[in-house]
């Protein structure tokens, strides 16, 4: 797989992608997050500020990341893949990246906001390395972002976390 960033011509795309990703979400009784548009001027400033990339699978975009820095974190903010993809390792790849990317920029560490319970959520990550943040670790920016996610539809809060995993220093 190849992974580089997003150029804008994509970004439609990549926002139909993250809705048929979403789709899941029905299976495990969240017919609301799936029913969750995507924010394209987020979209747009987030790949303006070049922190949207894409992976390219067999010639085809098969999956895409979102990254900022929080709380002087590298933090993923949305991975999604293409549904007949999952299961090939590309989130994983696309969350590597995001590592690496963090830690040559001397981030000590990745976090990101998910559920605690949903199987390719919380339980995933954490056979990724991630762990939960207990409420005293999370920093002001972490929790601010938990809280405005507690106000989209669908978005139970009692079931959301943070989660961090260190990133070696550099060798």
């Amino acid at each position: 797989m190849r992974i580089s960033k997003a150029p804008a011509e994509v970004l439609a795309s990549l926002a139909e992608l993250q809705v048929a990703a979403g789709q899941v979400f029905r299976d495990v009784g969240m017919p609301e997050v799936a029913q969750n548009n995507v924010d394209m001027a987020d979209l747009e400033a987030r790949q303006a500020a070049g922190q949207v990339w894409i992976g390219e699978y067999e010639g085809r975009i098969a999956g895409f990341v979102t990254a900022s820095v929080v709380d002087g974190y590298a933090h993923i903010e949305q991975v999604s893949c293409v549904p007949d993809l999952a299961g090939q390792g590309i989130g994983r790849r696309l969350m590597e990246h995001v590592e690496v990317a963090g830690r040559h920029r001397g981030m000590s560490a990745t976090t990101l906001t998910t559920y605690r319970d949903v199987p390719w959520n919380a339980p995933y990550y954490r056979r990724l390395g991630y762990r939960a943040l207990s409420l005293h670790e999370v920093g002001p920016e972490l929790q601010h972002i938990l809280s405005a996610e507690a106000a989209y539809p669908g978005i139970d809060a009692t079931k959301r976390c943070a989660m961090i995993k260190p990133n070696p220093p550099r060798s």
